[in-house]
């Protein structure tokens, strides 16, 4: 009989972790060059290949004319204009379909072969439901955007963003459990700390799709103030609606959390590692501890450019994946301090 949950079982789940970090940084494009909502359509299999000739072309355009984006939006639009923002949704549409294809013919093919261990075969399938789901968070996403406001539900967005970065976790600890499965003995305080520090992280990516989904990142674009003189602009507290829905749906609110949440992040890291420091960490333990602090500071220097500089795409990005490589990095510490 071939060995259970071998080599194998740990590059396919390490190919999935790389294929959502692939689909994570396109789908940032896509949100940032505002091209999310250039296909109003799904169409699981015939929508693999883009449009293929001239015909094609007119007709996807022309269903795209039909929608609010373009009619408040982009009725300037060229064809090339089109074909533009078509390209970076047609791409995230396509990795999604990948990344189902290379999860689930290989589960297929090593349960045939009998390389799951029962265990794995129970994780596998919570993975299977967490992709479909945030496949049909894509698309319930995008539906919010084809109705009358040219843009989609920002708390949509945050469940399709905050999805695929849970995915992601999820896929890399299962493969983590396999590479590493003699259990030891552990530090219950410091664990039971460092998945405090991943929930409040966990939090500021959710924040962090609402200021993408808000465009709240165009405003109080000063640092470390909101604006001249004010830490805290009026308009995080003035708005005509209760408070706590500020801080939820108004742009001024929904992006004075996230910045200020950002030095909670940075400070429970640091606490981590001050809490660490002086224990006897096996080699992983340590570099974990050392990779998350050196990610932290350059993921809050990232933050701190892309909102003085207006959000420009390159630094959106960076921002998004450097957010991608800290939940990497809070599971794999995690995972080192918990088996």
């Amino acid at each position: 009989m071939a060995n259970k949950d071998n080599k194998k079982v740990i590059y396919w789940l390490l190919a999935g972790c790389f294929l959502i970090f692939v689909m994570v940084v396109v789908g940032g494009i896509t949100r940032l060059t505002h091209s999310g909502l250039s296909i109003s359509s799904y169409k699981l299999i015939s929508g693999t290949l883009p449009p293929l000739n001239e015909a094609q072309w007119i007709a996807e355009f022309d269903h795209y004319k039909q929608f609010p984006e373009y009619q408040k939006l982009n009725n300037h639009f060229s064809m090339q204009d089109f074909k533009d923002i078509y390209f970076w949704e047609w791409l995230h549409r396509v990795l999604g379909r990948l990344l189902g294809v290379v999860f689930i013919i290989p589960f297929f093919y090593f349960l045939l072969k009998k390389q799951l261990t029962k265990p794995t075969i129970k994780k596998a399938i919570i993975l299977m439901f967490l992709g479909g789901f945030q496949g049909f968070l894509g698309w319930y996403m995008v539906k919010s955007g084809l109705v009358d406001r040219p843009d989609v539900s920002h708390y949509r967005l945050a469940m399709h963003l905050t999805t695929a970065f849970i995915t992601f976790a999820y896929t890399f600890w299962v493969a983590m459990d396999l590479w590493y499965p003699v259990k030891k003995e552990i530090n219950k305080h410091i664990r039971n700390i460092i998945r405090f520090g991943l929930a409040i992280l966990l939090i500021q990516i959710i924040w962090g799709a609402f200021v993408a989904g808000l465009d709240a990142g165009l405003i109080h674009n000063h640092w470390p103030l909101m604006n001249d003189g004010e830490w805290i602009h009026e308009t995080v507290y003035t708005e005509q609606v209760p408070l706590w829905r500020n801080f939820v749906e108004g742009r001024s609110g929904v992006q004075f959390f996230h910045r200020y949440m950002a030095y909670a992040v940075v400070a429970m890291i640091f606490f981590i590692w001050y809490r660490t420091r002086k224990l006897q960490l096996t080699l992983p333990q340590k570099n974990g501890i050392n990779i998350l602090l050196i990610l932290v500071l350059v993921q809050f220097t990232l933050g701190v450019f892309t909102l003085i500089l207006h959000v420009p795409v390159i630094l959106g990005v960076l921002h998004q994946v450097t957010a991608f490589f800290l939940l990497a990095a809070m599971t794999f510490v995690l995972h080192r301090f918990s088996k």
